[in-house]
């Protein structure tokens, strides 16, 4: 069974940064994409950035393009969500999943649990 566990959510200003750790089990033969999502409340599920399993990125939303950034290490099934001059409109429940990739939530079959991030001052 796959599965997923965020870390590193918590309170930040608003123009701080957050780094959000993904760690993942029952991947050694997979090699599925792994991507990053949040809601917030009231709002749809949106795609933040993914990465295949060799690395190639899908395109951020115009709200975080600039702003987040992601990485994955397939040897340590690990990945990582980096979030500069955060907004109070970043404020969400992120997630981590693993799927087939791309920017769409229905393509990932595998999530975490999530994590909260609040930016306010």
């Amino acid at each position: 069974q796959v599965q997923l566990v965020e870390s590193g959510g918590g309170l930040a200003q608003p123009g701080g940064s957050l780094r959000l750790s993904c760690v993942a089990s029952g991947l050694s033969r997979s090699k599925k994409g792994m991507g990053w999502f949040r809601q917030a409340p009231g709002k749809e599920r949106e795609f933040l950035a993914a990465r295949s399993w060799t690395g190639a990125g899908f395109g951020s939303p115009d709200s975080v393009k600039g702003r987040f950034s992601i990485s994955r290490d397939n040897d340590r099934n690990t990945g990582d969500l980096q979030m500069n001059s955060l907004k109070p409109e970043d404020t969400a429940i992120y997630y981590c999943a693993v799927g087939r990739g791309g920017r769409r939530w229905r393509d990932y079959a595998d999530w975490g649990q999530g994590t909260q991030v609040t930016v306010s001052s």
